[in-house]
């Protein structure tokens, strides 16, 4: 007999909060998490490889710039993106970054910034997944101060020039066409540099402990000449690249709830077979403490991203509110995850179990694109009208 499909986690029947068809596109990626990439994920995370064969398959379900509309894209409200995002880290915190930067952080500057050739240049093609893009933004020595940045753009003839270095880019080296964030006259501008451009160079960041199911590069622009329409015309300052880390925050903060899922399904299972003393150490009430605590944290997070997904599509969502989601969510993701490796014992520091793998994941997603302290300077900006960043 086999083993039984995963049911989710769902205390509040949050599932009577969602339509029909949000519903149907999470339950077909959950399958398809289940089916396709869970069998694998353990040989990819030994060899610190992502398995681009599935990318068209991520295209064919269109999960690739999901909400776009338009361009071959699905059209999906902000709360059914929510839910395929939620679903693919609990798959693995790698698999949703794919998805995550080709949408949230490529695709969608290039439509909401981008001339109408460039739209139809690169969006079509990459909701197939046959182009892929990276988020040039983060530097070497400017993380959390975007606005340090010494990528320097200088306007030559017909071209634009580039010199500069990125660093910490998902598919940086996989990707057929980065959106990069530059200076031009002391303000930032945003740049679409194609693989393959004479002084663009990529180069891997290897021996990582975290996101090994993910490509992470480091992007090497000295004197790149692209091609002067290849400026996105409508993005003039930080505003640009801000907009769209809010767009990927928001994703973030539900896939923080599937990992957490898949902590809890996973170590609630096991504390129920795994026998100490006299019973099974779910019997105890220090394990039960800890599987409450989740079960609790799971569920505010779950209520907190359906509301910010109805504010989304609305047109209401404040950026402060995703900060709170990201912050909140990514936490109790990360605690969680130390619960349940604690709950494994000696088993929770191998793979055969999935906790230490999205232990180690989410240490890196509290980091990136706004860390845990950053959204709460964020957050204490937005409350008091005093920003504390300096």
């Amino acid at each position: 007999m086999g083993m039984a499909r995963y049911k989710g986690v769902d205390l509040y029947d949050v599932d009577g909060l969602l339509s029909e068809e949000e519903r149907m596109v999470r339950d077909s990626v959950r399958d398809w998490v289940e089916d396709r990439f869970l069998p694998i994920v353990t040989e990819h995370h030994r060899a610190g490889t992502f398995p681009a064969h599935l990318v068209p398959e991520l295209g064919e379900l269109g999960l690739l710039g999901a909400t776009l509309e338009g361009y071959g894209a699905a059209g999906l409200n902000n709360v059914a993106y929510g839910l395929v995002l939620q679903e693919l880290e609990r798959g693995d915190s790698g698999l949703r970054s794919f998805v995550s930067v080709q949408g949230a952080l490529c695709m969608y500057p290039i439509a909401r910034y981008g001339t109408e050739e460039q739209k139809e240049r690169f969006l079509p093609s990459m909701v197939k997944g046959e182009v892929i893009g990276c988020f040039g933004l983060t530097e070497p020595d400017y993380g959390s101060n975007p606005g340090g940045m010494t990528t320097r753009a200088v306007e030559d003839g017909d071209a634009w020039v580039l010199n500069g270095t990125k660093r910490w880019i998902t598919n940086g080296s996989t990707s057929h066409v980065a959106v990069v964030w530059a200076k031009l006259d002391d303000e930032v501008r945003g740049f679409l540099v194609e693989a393959g451009t004479p002084g663009y160079t990529t180069m891997d960041i290897e021996n990582k402990f975290s996101l090994r199911v993910s490509v992470t590069s480091e992007l090497i622009f000295e004197d790149c000449r692209i091609p002067k329409e290849n400026i996105l015309p409508k993005a003039e300052g930080l505003k640009g690249p801000l907009s769209c880390l809010t767009q990927a925050r928001y994703g973030i903060a539900w896939g923080g709830v599937g990992a957490a899922q898949a902590i809890y399904d996973e170590v609630l299972e096991y504390a129920k077979t795994r026998v100490q003393f006299s019973r099974p150490i779910a019997g105890y009430q220090l394990v039960q403490n800890k599987l409450v605590w989740m079960l609790t944290e799971i569920t505010k997070a779950q209520l907190v991203c359906v509301q910010l997904g109805r504010q989304k599509d609305a047109g209401t969502m404040h950026h402060a509110q995703v900060s709170l989601a990201k912050r909140n969510n990514i936490w109790m993701a990360l605690k969680s995850a130390r619960m349940g490796r604690d709950i494994l014992g000696a088993s929770g520091i191998t793979d055969e179990y999935h906790c230490g793998r999205h232990m180690c994941n989410l240490e890196s997603v509290s980091t990136y694109e706004g860390t845990h302290d950053i959204h709460t300077l964020i957050l204490g900006d937005h409350i008091t009208g005093i920003p504390a960043y300096e």
